[in-house]
């Protein structure tokens, strides 16, 4: 897919599910933002810049983190959820907020930052390798990184609902989805970009729903297949919705479902005394978080 398209399918798409999304994938991307939290080790007066921040699930926590000495930026490429970060920050009486409109590829002059955060928004950039020169770009020496993809794609029992979409509506599916879940693939990007002293785990996660109806809505309308989902007539919805139900059907808990899904956490920081340094060995941990 040419990336201005991506990116256009992107934008439209997330514009689209921003009022879903909090609703379906809250609870269940939890583990993912605490893990990034966690890494990040925030401390009151930083600088962050949170890039594909989405609703804020991690903005908002980050931004209570550093306090009111502290700033973070939230960037996005859908305006609406920007929006909808810049309303909950209000509502929380967050004045450290700021968002911008910008693609991961081109963050501009933002200025520097003590960490950089990317929580499950790097698979959806056309070209992930240019977004994390521009994540490391923007930080200042010693500053850390995180960043949050999802796993491995024989490891996320939802994955089905993308070839059901992709064999209906083939221009607005996300085509290198779970590229960078693949063993080494983060960490890879981390290296080329200058990044030190790297470690990665992996978590394990369930996604749990209460039965079908919660299942379609984050699978289709809370989601990267949005937009896809919004162009399907009544026919084409219910035979996606079947496909979907009977996809996951393994995973039948009861009345609901608890879906198998794995997130990649990698960090990393910028050397403190010069960008050219070699980086050093990344350190893995399993799925406990036990160094091995």
């Amino acid at each position: 897919m040419d990336a201005k398209v991506q990116r256009w399918v992107q934008r439209s798409g997330w514009d689209r599910a921003v009022d879903e999304y909090e609703t379906f994938w809250r609870d269940q991307l939890r583990p993912a933002h605490q893990a990034v939290l966690g890494a990040a080790d925030l401390a009151a007066g930083e600088r962050v810049i949170d890039i594909a921040c989405g609703t804020g699930m991690v903005t908002l926590p980050a931004a209570r983190a550093v306090g009111p000495s502290g700033l973070v930026l939230a960037t996005d490429l859908s305006p609406r959820m920007l929006d909808d970060v810049a309303r909950r920050a209000t509502e929380e009486g967050l004045d450290n907020v700021e968002v911008r409109h910008v693609a991961a590829e081109d963050l501009g002059p933002v200025g520097s930052f003590d960490v950089a955060l990317c929580s499950l928004g790097l698979m959806y950039v056309p070209a992930p390798a240019v977004a994390m020169q521009e994540l490391a770009r923007v930080l200042r020496p010693d500053g850390r990184a995180v960043v949050a993809v999802w796993g491995e794609r024989h490891r996320c029992g939802w994955a089905g609902v993308f070839p059901i979409v992709e064999a209906r509506v083939t221009s607005d599916v996300c085509p290198m989805f779970f590229a960078l879940g693949a063993p080494g693939a983060l960490v890879g990007l981390a290296e080329r970009v200058g990044l030190v002293d790297i470690e990665d785990h992996r978590v394990e996660t369930e996604l749990v729903y209460a039965d079908d109806s919660a299942a379609i809505g984050a699978a289709f309308l809370g989601g990267p297949v949005a937009l896809a989902h919004s162009r399907f007539d009544e026919l084409t919805r219910t035979s996606a919705y079947d496909d979907y139900l009977h996809s996951i059907a393994p995973f039948h808990d009861g009345a609901g479902y608890r879906i198998p899904g794995e997130f990649v956490i990698v960090s990393g920081r910028i050397p403190a005394v010069g960008r050219d340094l070699q980086p050093t060995n990344h350190q893995h941990h399993n799925q406990q978080g036990a160094l091995t």
